[in-house]
Formats: C-alpha cells, structure tokens, sequence
C-alpha cells in the first residue's frame, strides 16, 4: 500500500519502520523534479539542494532523492548536514539555486523521518502549494521521460549566512554575556558554535553532538519536559539565559536566569520588538493562538498587526503576500522577512543578546510586564465530530467578536478562545485566555463541557 498518510499540510513525515523507504525517497525525487519542471519554464543553469540532519536513516533517504532529481535532468547542490534554517537559506540567497529538499523530521522522536520541499523564494511546498500533486506523482511511479542525467556539486554555505544574520546584528552590539545551550543532540552544531564564537560570549553546551537516536531527551522545547536540564544548567551556572533547539534547529525555547520557562507567546513578543527597533511602524503577525500580549506590546511601540492561521506554510505566504516584516507562532517558530521570509534561530539568539546587552535587564525582569494575561496553554481532543462541536460553538458563542479563521475564533472584552482542527493529528485543539485567572479557569470548564458532550 502506498503511504498517502505521510503526505502531510506542510512537509513528508512517517515511521523509518512501515511508512519510508528508499524508494519512496526516490519516488519524492523524482516527483518534486517533474512538478519543479511543470512550474518553472526556464531551468538553464539551476539546481536543487539538499540537506539532511542527523538521523540514521537521512544519509541513505538523502542520496535517493538526490537519485530521482538526477534522473528527472536536475543537478543537485548536496549541502550536506545542515538546520533547516541553513538549508532554507541555501534554497533562497543563490539564484541558481531554483528549490531544495530538506530530509528531516524536524522535533519528531528517533523512529520518524521526513522530508521538507522549500522553493527559491523560500515558499514552503504544501498543502495546496503543490503536496497533493508530488504525492499523486509518487503513487502512480510513472517515470518515462529521459532527461540528461544531472551532476553533483558539494557546497559549504554557512560563510555567507553569517555574513547575512551578521549584517542584520552586529557582533559589537553584543556584551560579555554567559548563556546554555541545549542542542538535544539536533544539527545545533553545524552553525551556533560559528555563531558563538565571533561574539564575547561564555558558553555551556548540552547535547551538541548530534545523534539521530536522541539519547538525552526528545529535541522539542515546545515540550517543556524536555527543558528540565536546561533548567537545572541555567542555575547551576548562573547563566544570563538558557536557549533550547529542535531536532532541525528551526524552532527555540527559552529559560530565564531564574531556571523558568518562558512562554511561548512571550517568546515571540520579544523577538517580534528588537525587529521593530531596527523597523519602526513595521507590519507583523502572530498567530491566533498566541497570547493577546503579542498585540499589546507590538502595537505600543507602533507596530501595524495582524493576526494569522496556524502554520508555517500559511504564514510564510501571507509574509510574502502582505510585506510582513517579523512572524510569531506559539509553536516556538519565528519568522524574519530579512532572511527571505523563514526561520533563523541563530537569528534569534542574537535578538536575544541583543535585548539583554542593550537594556542591562534580567532575562526575567524582561519579562515580567507580559505576564499580564491567563492562558490555558493548548489542550488536544480526539473526536470525530469535530464539525458538529464546531457548528455548536458557532451557536453558543455568536454574540462575541467572531472570526472565521482556522475553526472558530470569538473574543470577549476579557477573554478570548479558539477551537481549530490541527493539521497533523486527529484532534480539536483548543486555547483560552482571559484577563485573569479565575475567569479562565471558570470560561476553560465551559468551553470543554460543550466540546465533551
């Protein structure tokens, strides 16, 4: 049975075990090939990259789409291990680069691959962006054209993308800091040990080495179980900040100097507010989940806002669409029209150098003006009647502010909530927030007796 469940809204993702192989990874490439030929008319002198993380199964996945592009008249730029973050760059600053394949599976455990497909412009392939259409390619392996087979060219890109995030933070602006970071055996190391070394910063690597196996804990610091010895580092140490990557390293957490997560939302908020010192008025989205003190900071100090679907594939094109500078989403994803519209967490942590060296601040004094609101966090339903809950919503919650925005949206003068079908499990998911704590505790039973019943 060909394995259409892998095909997700933004990338390829399945078990190495019963799902992938080698030859649906050649499949893919020869798939993403014939699409990049039907999409783009003049191919003279372009090629495709590719990158690929740490996991066991990714060098032999990476050399079979490199296989299939070859075969489909491609010539392929191998840019070897790599963050998603270097691969999206390798993808969008060189203009004979025309695409690339990214084979990883992102924060996903040790048992998961995958694939990410990024065209030039930095346009993730997707849902409604041309998956549907590589996944009906693949299925059906119908491979008769013959193209002059492409070539191989090694390419080492990290140079330039320092020259880049450097250009938009200058290593003067940063001070003698100490910060943890925690690779989670991820690709972390391909570019932050560059990064860290042209600053004058003490630091306290966890989990460098990559390691597809994940032998310290689960590369994801969006689960914040998985920030406990970061925590404990932070402290023992006495480190100004502690930053926390995926699997990819296109995603971060952070620990304030204290030991303490800090929220996501807060994440973004403050990102979000170094890019508008160097942009003043700039137009920056957060997505509908977040906290509303994204809005509230953003647009006192005169940024122009707006709010978002979830997913990076949606935002990314919206950015392009709308001129956006900065995007936040909770999922710990930010992203910066400055590097063609996609993540850079190397990027980030600069930002948050940057913040520290500029204010004298406390990472947690920093913080403590955004804790103004109580949010639920992001709690999962499995049902399968989600459109009925939906439409029973919809009835109860009328009289508020209602937007039709990824499920259903409505906002309260104090209390705002979401319910949105995810886009990569069989779930509802749900989040509320409201002016304080009591309100959101009595407003979160209500919400989930409806969507229980």
């Amino acid at each position: 049975m060909f394995p259409k469940q892998v095909f997700k809204a933004y990338d390829i993702r399945g078990l190495v075990e019963g799902e992938l192989s080698d030859d649906l990874a050649y499949r893919i490439g020869r798939s993403y090939g014939k699409f990049l030929r039907e999409q783009y008319q003049n191919l003279d002198g372009k090629s495709v990259v590719v990158g690929k993380d740490m996991r066991q199964s990714s060098p032999q996945f990476a050399n079979e789409v490199i296989r299939g592009l070859n075969n489909q008249g491609f010539s392929v730029v191998d840019i070897g291990l790599a963050t998603t973050p270097l691969f999206n760059f390798a993808c969008c600053n060189y203009e004979e680069h025309l695409a690339g394949i990214m084979v990883t599976a992102s924060h996903n455990p040790a048992q998961y691959n995958g694939f990410k497909m990024t065209l030039g412009d930095g346009t993730p392939v997707g849902r409604g962006n041309g998956m549907e259409k590589i996944c009906d390619l693949a299925e059906k392996n119908e491979f008769t054209e013959i193209f002059k087979k492409g070539g191989i060219n090694h390419k080492i890109v990290l140079e330039d993308y320092l020259v880049k995030i450097f250009s938009l933070v200058k290593p003067e602006e940063i001070k003698p800091l100490k910060i943890v970071l925690d690779a989670g055996n991820g690709m972390g190391k391909v570019s932050f040990v560059e990064v860290l070394k042209r600053l004058p910063v003490a630091v306290e690597y966890m989990y460098l080495e990559p390691d597809g196996t994940f032998p310290n804990h689960e590369a994801n610091p969006l689960n914040i179980s998985t920030l406990k010895n970061l925590q404990a580092k932070v402290k023992e140490t006495g480190a100004d900040f502690g930053f926390a990557l995926d699997g990819d390293a296109d995603r971060i957490g952070l620990v304030d100097e204290k030991g303490e997560v800090i929220d996501a939302s807060f994440v973004g908020a403050l990102a979000g507010l170094e890019v508008l010192r160097d942009s003043p008025g700039a137009h920056m989205l957060y997505d509908l989940r977040s906290s509303k003190i994204v809005r509230d900071v953003w647009e006192a100090k005169g940024a122009k806002t707006g709010m978002c679907s979830v997913g990076h594939a949606l935002i990314k094109k919206l950015m392009k669409e709308q001129g956006v500078k900065f995007g936040s989403e909770l999922s710990l994803h930010l992203y910066y029209e400055d590097m063609y519209g996609v993540e850079s967490t190397d990027l980030s942590l600069l930002y948050f150098l940057r913040l520290i060296s500029r204010t004298g601040k406390k990472m947690s004094e920093i913080t403590a003006p955004l804790n103004k609101y109580s949010h639920s966090g992001e709690i999962n339903f499995h049902t399968d009647k989600k459109a009925e809950i939906l439409a029973k919503l919809r009835e109860k919650y009328s009289d508020g502010k209602v937007v039709e925005m990824d499920g259903f949206y409505v906002e309260y003068p104090t209390w705002w909530f979401n319910v949105r079908v995810s886009n990569t499990e069989p779930v509802l998911r749900l989040n509320l927030e409201a002016n304080t704590k009591e309100e959101m505790e009595e407003r979160l039973v209500e919400v989930k007796k409806i969507i229980e019943e």
